[in-house]
């Protein structure tokens, strides 16, 4: 069964509860970028205090920073005996890819299986909108989309061009999709 899993999709696709209940379901370490920062400021460690004065002053956190969090939650895992996990909000473009390609290279964990969580536009803009957040109108999530699909769509060529990339249907029920995701896994 593949352990070291990638996911993909656009705002909205559901990457965010479909691995949640994965990495539950499979004891994997679930990565979500933004969570990793806000437990590295939580624990006070050397590159939360790094990353919480970056984002202080309202800039983003360097790649080099999160792949470094990365790093340490993957060692750290190792030495644990660990098994494996998830990664899920990055990379979220190609030299991302392309750094964590060689992160993983040298930890020898490469990324197994890339799930590309697919839904329709209309459908993920009326998913965003039941939100209820303020910031979600139809011209902000139309510019998201836009957004990532320039960003990401290097992305999807890459791990395609390495075999990596599998589609999924993003659309039905949680447990539906849970199950299209777990026939991937072998």
């Amino acid at each position: 069964m593949k352990q070291r899993l990638l996911f993909l999709g656009p705002p909205g696709a559901g990457k965010g509860t479909q691995a949640e209940q994965l990495a539950a379901d499979r004891n994997l370490l679930h990565l979500s970028t933004g969570d990793l920062l806000r437990a590295e400021v939580a624990a006070g460690s050397a590159l939360g205090q790094e990353a919480e004065a970056v984002m202080a002053r309202g800039e983003l956190v360097s790649d080099a920073l999160v792949l470094a969090i990365v790093r340490s939650r993957l060692e750290a895992q190792a030495a644990s005996g660990g098994g494996g996990w998830l990664l899920d909000g990055f990379p979220r473009n190609l030299a991302q890819a392309e750094s964590l390609g060689v992160l993983l290279d040298e930890l020898q964990q490469p990324i197994e299986l890339a799930v590309l969580m697919e839904l329709d536009d209309a459908v993920l803009i009326q998913r965003l909108l039941g939100r209820g957040r303020a910031d979600d109108n139809e011209t902000v999530i139309r510019h998201r989309l836009e957004v990532y699909r320039e960003q990401t769509a290097p992305l999807i060529r890459y791990y395609q061009s390495k075999g990596l990339l599998q589609a999924v249907e993003a659309n039905g029920t949680v447990e539906t999709i849970a199950e299209r995701i777990t026939a991937l896994l072998g």
